[in-house]
């Protein structure tokens, strides 16, 4: 409408005023209700042409969308094992700090598996003392069996050194019986000294490495048990939350409710304008805004990020062909706006559905000198008409309770 009259200004109105003092006719006389076309029809349907080329270059080069909500992320409340619940922190609606409780399942098994292993690590712990004992042990019997084997090659020798200066004074049974001896004290030897090896191999590598595995097993045993307790991971409010002590929690089935972070759907708003503004769309263009949680406040803002794929063209590989047809409405260039000032969505509900216009402005490539006059002038008027757009968004701003409250039969 506001397009309309701005053109009939421009057009419909010198038509008339040419008619009226030019030619001398008057309203009521010459120009009457059958006669308006005839005498009026350059006007009109230059009025027309003019009002459809504005509409046109307004909603392009500066677009507009009702589809812009204060998106914000939760985080489900779920654990990672499936359990019984034994205590609830929290109530159906609470603020909660990163690292609080929120509820606690049943960890009877898991305490055990953690006694189990401290146990087994007790255990370990006994069994090097035991090594070193058997060390200390093998020790003295290796030496115990060197002294055996001095005394037996001593007692050899002598007999050998008298059968050599006068054979026969010694028998030969003897000597033999002493080289038996000394065999058998070097095998005695031999055996206290691979039992003392292997206790030190047990002590040294065997029994750490059960150490180890039973210290991970209680590292283990203690994830596990802390697994029980389902904690926040960052500041926020718990919501939807009606988990009680007795219930059943899976989290393969579904969550135990949301846990919304501090500050969430506070920084940006995510807007979805058509498909023809791909071109238009530009990371720095002013916009400003209108949400219904905060009526009759316009919010500036500003284009920080233009999102480079359409989702309405996204697919899953899958058991199926994708036909083209499926795809019945056409998708969205997702835009990310957010306030040029400080605190600007202060005061807008997260998840509101707010009305967005951004702003083509040419100012930086007029002022740069490298274009002509005419071109010049051409961009001065695609960056005026932003205001036609300006004020119809503060129309709508004004309207909005009004239209929500009472004509959508509230």
């Amino acid at each position: 409408m506001l397009e309309l009259l701005l053109c009939s200004l421009l057009t419909i109105l010198p038509d008339y005023l040419y008619r009226r003092y030019r030619q001398g006719k008057r309203i009521g006389h010459e120009i009457t209700l059958y006669s308006v076309w005839f005498e009026l029809r350059y006007g009109i349907v230059a009025c027309l042409m003019l009002t459809v080329s504005l509409i046109t270059m307004i909603f392009y080069f500066h677009p507009s969308t009702s589809s812009a909500t204060l998106y914000y992320r939760t985080v489900p409340i779920m654990p990672e094992v499936t359990g019984r619940v034994a205590e609830v922190h929290v109530e159906l609606s609470a603020p909660v700090k990163q690292g609080d409780v929120i509820f606690r399942l049943d960890s009877a098994k898991q305490e055990a598996s953690l006694l189990t292993a401290r146990r087994k690590i007790a255990e370990t712990d006994a069994a090097m003392l035991a090594a070193e004992a058997d060390i200390m042990k093998a020790e003295g019997q290796v030496q115990e069996a060197k002294g055996a084997l001095q005394q037996a090659t001593d007692e050899l020798d002598v007999k050998r050194e008298l059968q050599k200066r006068n054979p026969g004074i010694v028998p030969q049974r003897d000597i033999e019986k002493l080289e038996v001896a000394v065999a058998g004290r070097q095998g005695s030897l031999d055996a206290a000294t691979a039992a003392k090896q292997s206790a030190m191999t047990r002590l040294s590598s065997l029994l750490p490495a059960e150490k180890a595995s039973a210290e991970a097993a209680l590292a283990e045993a203690q994830v596990d048990l802390d697994k029980t307790f389902i904690r926040a991971g960052v500041d926020g409010r718990v919501e939807q939350f009606a988990l009680r002590p007795g219930d059943i929690v899976n989290p393969m089935i579904r969550t135990a409710g949301v846990l919304i972070p501090e500050g969430a759907g506070r920084r940006a708003l995510m807007a979805g304008f058509g498909q023809i503004e791909a071109q238009v769309m530009k990371v720095g263009m002013v916009a400003e805004a209108t949400c219904i949680s905060k009526p009759w406040t316009i919010i500036p803002m500003v284009v920080t990020s233009v999102q480079d794929y359409i989702a309405a063209g996204q697919f899953r590989g899958g058991e199926q062909l994708l036909e083209a047809q499926q795809v019945v409405r056409p998708g969205t260039i997702l835009v990310f706006l957010e306030p040029i000032y400080k605190g600007g969505l202060e005061g807008v509900t997260p998840g509101s559905s707010c009305i967005a216009n951004a702003y083509t402005s040419n100012h930086e490539l007029i002022s740069s000198g490298k274009i002509g006059s005419f071109k010049s002038f051409a961009l001065h008027v695609v960056d005026a008409t932003g205001l036609v757009h300006a004020m119809l968004l503060r129309i709508q701003a004004l309207l909005l309770p009004v239209k929500t409250l009472v004509l959508s039969g509230h």
